[in-house]
């Protein structure tokens, strides 16, 4: 049976310390807070009342909670004065030889029970364990930033920490109103290791120029509704702690999709650590601001839509879920629209369903009936490709086979007028190869819609080295009368969004294949201490087994990297007809539909 902790101790006050103390304050224990020196310790007195403060401000805490908070804090310049503590969480900076040192002391100072953990988010727990009498009462708590507010805490057992030790720690952080995952010692544990791979290959996508750091950072905000983009998470972690996390996951792993970007190191040597500097891959209004101020990088409001090509009418060849998604959103964006379907049958099931969606948003009072009628009055059915003649931009959304659309293409190069603009929707084959169907390449852009394209903001606006500059201004200046954000990348396999999501989730398949953590917890580390809509396999589940396997083996055949080869268990899943929730089985059992 788990012990009921009442006095413990914190070692280290600074952001994540403070945050750490004033959690176990709030859980009624007492605490010990003991930081180097007097100044270092009013710093992270500070913290802490300024955190009490906000809460009281906000109608979160009352003011007699919050002096009781504080009062359970005893503040301290000396180890000694942990002597009579349970259990000691050290907070302190990410540098081995500082943590042995404390823990060292600590085994001296501190009762043959007390157990001590460290709030390492990337060193390991078995090498700081061994630097104490006691390794068996030696675990990791990695608390998330910041601490009051982030509800993950990973406890971290290594080889020989005591069965009993573990259960007293997932007991205190129940009591601490956390959710705990429990895993072996490894660098970045859960979700660092998750989410440090893909920061480090958001960076690299950066540093090569494909994107903008803004693109960048849209694209994974608006396309995967993650809380901040990786280059803006980057400052507020701060790029010499993220350097660090990644220098130590790579020299345990070897796997050269953590080294470092040399970025990184370069912004690190310069002093440019983000937020707490004032500037990283963004500038800052100062120190420990958040607001990100205008610098050489940042582009001009409406500058990639310059010297556009005019659009009135729009062509849509397609009839599925996508395709009606977005006839439905040009119609509504005040274009006529004619859109071309394989049967009548066809052509009345898309004018059927965008009906029913519009009545829908009639009954949500999100849009009137004239405003309804007008849509559908620039509605055009047909089954003949022929009557695209004279529209000003197509946007093909076919079956996603190369070969279909090639053929689609050269038919669309010599039916088109000269100067109309030729999109493609598609998420994974190369925009070239339909622009060198058409035999008019230069007109030729790709413009990917995300599903389902009436909700979702993000288009990506793909450009060949073909691809004419006004065809891709004319993509950014539709997308802007649409009411959609675009960003700009080059023709390069998974673009934005799934180059950097799909790599991440089949390092989430390799960790589960490996049986360091459970699906369960995975997906609870990532959705608790990332803020991630979805976990990596509730949401390989919701896209499609076979369609995520098929993107990853995309990936991997154009970029060659052995750390995108698809993870064996996600090919045996699909093989065996597993396939997610549209055939009940996935990694979970759903029920079907």
């Amino acid at each position: 049976m788990a012990r009921e902790l009442s006095q413990v101790g914190v070692v280290g006050l600074g952001t994540m310390g403070a945050g750490i103390t004033e959690v176990l304050a709030r859980a009624g224990l007492d605490v010990t807070a003991v930081e180097v020196s007097t100044e270092a310790l009013e710093r992270g007195r500070g913290h802490l009342e300024q955190s009490t403060d906000k809460a009281v401000q906000r109608g979160k805490l009352d003011a007699a909670d919050r002096d009781a908070i504080l009062g359970r804090i005893r503040w301290s310049t000396s180890l000694d004065d942990l002597a009579e503590a349970e259990l000691v969480v050290e907070a302190i900076p990410e540098r081995m030889e500082l943590k042995t040192e404390v823990f060292a002391a600590l085994d001296k100072i501190c009762p043959p029970d007390t157990i001590l953990a460290t709030n390492t988010s990337s060193l390991s727990v078995t090498e700081l364990s061994v630097a104490t009498g006691r390794p068996s009462k030696v675990i990791g708590m990695h608390f998330f930033n910041p601490a009051p507010v982030m509800k993950l805490v990973e406890v971290i057992s290594t080889v020989v920490t005591e069965p009993s030790v573990i259960a007293d720690v997932e007991a205190l952080a129940e009591r601490l109103g956390k959710t705990d995952v429990t895993v072996g010692d490894k660098a970045g544990f859960i979700a660092n290791a998750l989410l440090f791979g893909y920061l480090n290959h958001a960076v690299s996508m950066y540093e090569a120029k494909y994107a903008s750091r803004e693109d960048i950072d849209a694209a994974m905000r608006l396309g995967c509704g993650l809380p901040m983009g990786p280059l803006a998470l980057m400052d507020l972690i701060g790029i010499d702690t993220a350097y660090e996390i990644l220098d130590t996951m790579y020299k345990q792993s070897r796997d050269r999709l953590h080294a470092p970007s040399p970025i990184i190191k370069q912004l690190m040597t310069a002093g440019l650590l983000g937020r707490k500097t004032g500037r990283g891959f963004y500038t800052y209004a100062g120190r420990d601001s958040a607001e990100v101020v205008a610098d050489a990088q940042t582009p001009t409001p409406g500058g990639a839509a310059e010297g556009a090509r005019p659009v009135h009418t729009v062509g849509l060849v397609g009839s599925g879920t996508m395709a009606t998604g977005m006839i439905e959103v040009f119609a509504k964006g005040g274009y006529d629209t004619v859109f071309v379907a394989r049967t009548p049958e066809k052509v009345e099931g898309v004018l059927a369903a965008i009906t029913k969606s519009l009545d829908k948003q009639v009954t949500r009072g999100k849009l009137d009936e004239d405003g309804k009628a007008a849509v559908l009055a620039r509605l055009t059915g047909t089954t003949d490709r022929a009557d695209l003649a004279d529209v000003d931009l197509v946007v093909e959304a076919v079956v996603e086979s190369l070969a279909v659309k090639q053929e689609l293409f050269a038919e669309l190069g010599r039916i088109c007028k000269p100067g109309a603009v030729l999109a493609t929707t598609t998420s994974s084959l190369p925009v070239i190869e339909c622009a060198k169907a058409s035999a008019r390449p230069g007109d030729v852009v790709g413009l990917h819609f995300f599903n389902p394209a009436t909700v979702m903001k993000l288009v990506e606006v793909v450009s060949t080295v073909a691809t004419s500059d006004d065809v891709a201004a004319t993509a950014h200046a539709v997308c802007g009368q649409l009411g959609k954000h675009a960003v700009s990348c080059t023709d390069r396999s998974g673009f934005i969004v799934n180059a950097l999501l799909f790599p991440y989730l089949n390092d989430a398949v390799r960790m589960l294949q490996a049986h360091y953590a459970t699906a369960d917890d995975i997906d609870a580390a990532m959705k608790v201490g990332c803020g991630y809509p979805m976990g990596p396999f509730e949401l390989l589940d919701t896209v499609g087994l076979d369609v995520s396997l098929a993107i990853e083996r995309e990936l991997y055949t154009e970029f060659r990297e052995p750390g995108f080869a698809p993870a064996p268990l996600l090919e045996h899943l699909v093989t065996a007809g597993y396939l997610g929730r549209k055939t009940g089985r996935g990694f979970r059992e759903h029920a079907r539909r």
